[in-house]
């Protein structure tokens, strides 16, 4: 299944990691430390080539076991490397997920992040039959945020003490979706 995945609006592609990502994935995150260590744990000043190759060839085992769908974020007309996104966090029993997205920095305020999480969203109610997506930015992290209401998430509030990079504890501002937000 997870090969022939391929979501497009004709601006973006999403579609699964492949082992020729590597140096891209590298060269976008490289590109994106000063604003993506700010927020993301895995993005930090000595990030190497080889923590992106052991992610990239991990993405199959967790797709396969359901428990992470991870995608490249690809310009639909000339296939350049833009970013990535992510159902990941599956809780089965309770049919929700946690969505993740970033955009390497030479591609920020495009709308490629939104246009990617509305994608993803219809995957994830579609395909996975979610009843429930949540979004999590850090209060600081106005970027983000501004892509959660873009796609009609509904704001609950704030979630303190929730995340940890790099021994700084973020509050975190919660959205979320279900099917009927869509309609």
């Amino acid at each position: 299944m997870e090969k022939e995945i391929r979501l497009t609006d004709g601006v973006v592609l999403l579609r699964p990691y492949e082992g020729g990502d590597v140096e891209h994935f590298y060269q976008a995150a490289r590109e994106s430390i000063a604003e993506g260590s700010l927020w993301m744990p895995w993005c930090h000043a000595d990030y190497s080539i080889e923590e992106s190759r052991a992610w990239i060839e991990s993405r199959p085992e967790a797709w396969e076991k359901g428990i992470d769908y991870e995608f490249a974020i690809i310009n639909a007309r000339d296939d350049t490397f833009l970013g990535g996104c992510s159902l990941n966090h599956i809780d089965r029993i309770n049919c929700r997920a946690a969505l993740g997205y970033w955009v390497r920095t030479s591609r920020t305020k495009q709308g490629i992040a939104t246009a990617a999480v509305n994608l993803l969203i219809q995957f994830g109610f579609n395909r996975l039959k979610l009843n429930r997506i949540e979004i999590t930015a850090a209060v600081g992290n106005k970027a983000s945020q501004r892509v959660a209401e873009k796609v009609r998430a509904k704001r609950e509030g704030i979630l303190r003490n929730y995340m940890v990079v790099r021994d700084r504890v973020y509050d975190m501002v919660v959205f979320s979706l279900i099917p009927e937000d869509l309609a």
